[in-house]
């Protein structure tokens, strides 16, 4: 027991550590434990915003207000998770190196880009988030009941990109902890405050609806203070200074280079269960749309440690291959994704059990309770491929091939998933169970093909 909490204490304590020496499993779960307890803390974020939300009076309204949101935030964690990927495979690449001053450089850069491009998304969503909503699927009453969480959500789009970025520089510099710390920080403030501003506190009103979305955006903002304190303060290889700040053409432009295709790789995928969420809306109403947005959410709680454990091979595929440790870079990648499988096996076991008190539990709305169980129940089949999948996909981004997961989402969602969604739902008559059957299916073919391409090589050979 001393031993496991030693070496727990050592994954959480952020100190510096070569991962391009020593045992593979060791340097995997040093990662993987900060990495998995940071995407676990930002599933409980979701599910506590889901849990109030989910017993206001027009429940059904205010969850499939939340869920369609999400769904076009969705672009915007796209943009910034492909903007991540690109700044950990670089950061990650010159910290190989030995030069964390171009590690540090290149991660501002990042977000410069990130802001500049966000300036024409959110002003656009806070001026038209009604009309997002209706064209998203909602109802006219629904879509004017959410409209203020909207808005407040798009504008809080600034925070959630530098959250995403900061954390992206952190794990290239592998210091997973600190990027876990920062997300801790952010999910705590989100607990606590909301139910304080979604059904008032004292002498604080009660925002409703209203007060998830102000919950959320507080907590968010508090994270990214905590970042921006360790880059300047120079935690860990990482230290910032005020004239990185001034834009770098030549920088910006190779991360670009490595960001475009990862933003799009990201952006099909987010469109895919954009169309989606809107399939369902359009031939299972409300009640349907709700109960599809619970599911997600319950599927993202458990998959999110998961994407957090597979983020582990793009810090050490990245940071090998700087060091020239090709092998070692390969055999991370198998080692993580066996980890992740075992991990997702258990995931799928307790989904199919407890689905029926998980749906219970966030809604009390019987008709939305019934679609929640059927999602969860089938969605959660394919467990085991997504275990594998998103190991390959960190991978390949790690070392800076984005373009291959880019071309593999291309194929898997929008000339598989969506159309077998649509067949089945619209043609077979199948209504939101045809959209369900379609996500398992669709994801074991995508990686069985990230599978095939990984073992190709062409990874092993791209600069950075």
């Amino acid at each position: 027991m001393t031993s496991i909490y030693q070496f727990f204490k050592r994954a959480l304590s952020g100190g510096h550590e070569d991962f391009t020496k020593g045992s593979i499993r060791i340097s995997v779960l040093l990662l993987a434990i900060p990495m998995m307890l940071e995407m676990m803390m930002e599933s409980v974020f979701a599910l506590v915003d889901l849990y109030f939300v989910g017993h206001l009076e027009h429940s059904s309204f205010a969850v499939q207000t939340v869920g369609l949101t999400e769904s076009v935030l969705a672009f915007v964690y796209s943009l910034a998770i492909g903007l991540s990927m690109a700044t950990t495979a670089v950061v990650a690449r010159r910290i190989g190196e030995n030069d964390p001053e171009r590690a540090s450089r290149s991660g501002i850069q990042s977000l410069i880009i990130g802001m500049t491009i966000n300036v024409f998304i959110a002003i656009p969503g806070i001026i038209f988030a009604e009309d997002i909503l209706r064209l998203m699927g909602s109802s006219a009453q629904a879509a004017t009941y959410g409209k203020t969480f909207t808005q407040i959500m798009m504008a809080s789009t600034f925070i959630i990109m530098l959250l995403f970025l900061i954390n992206g520089i952190f794990r290239g510099a592998g210091n997973a902890a600190m990027a876990m710390r920062s997300l801790w920080i952010s999910s705590i403030a989100n607990i606590i405050l909301c139910p304080i501003l979604i059904n008032g506190f004292g002498p604080i009103p009660a925002f409703g609806l209203t007060g998830a979305a102000l919950a959320t955006t507080i907590g968010r903002s508090f994270g990214v203070v905590y970042q921006f304190w360790h880059l300047f303060k120079g935690t860990h290889k990482i230290k910032v200074f005020l004239s990185y700040f001034t834009p770098d053409t030549e920088q910006i432009k190779a991360l670009v280079k490595i960001a475009a295709p990862a933003v799009f790789q990201f952006a099909i995928a987010s469109c895919s269960w954009t169309f989606l969420a809107n399939l369902v809306a359009t031939t299972g109403g409300d009640e349907g749309s709700a109960g599809y947005q619970t599911a997600m959410r319950l599927m993202m709680f458990f998959m999110l440690p998961a994407w957090g454990m597979s983020g582990a091979a793009a810090t050490l595929v990245g940071q090998n291959l700087g060091a020239k440790q090709i092998e070692r870079a390969e055999r991370s990648v198998y080692v993580t994704a066996k980890f992740n499988v075992i991990y997702m096996g258990f995931v799928m076991l307790l989904s199919m059990l407890f689905a029926s008190p998980l749906a219970h539990f966030f809604s009390n709305d019987p008709a939305v309770q019934e679609i929640g169980i059927k999602a969860v129940r089938i969605m959660a089949s394919g467990y085991l491929f997504y275990g594998v999948g998103m190991v390959l996909i960190n991978a390949f981004n790690g070392s800076g091939d984005t373009k291959t997961p880019t071309w593999i989402n291309l194929f898997g969602f929008w000339f598989f998933q969506i159309p077998l969604a649509y067949v089945l739902a619209i043609y077979f008559n199948l209504g939101p169970t045809g959209v369900f059957i379609a996500i398992p299916v669709a994801e074991t073919a995508i990686s069985i093909a990230g599978v095939i391409l990984f073992k190709r090589g062409r990874w092993k050979t791209v600069q950075v």
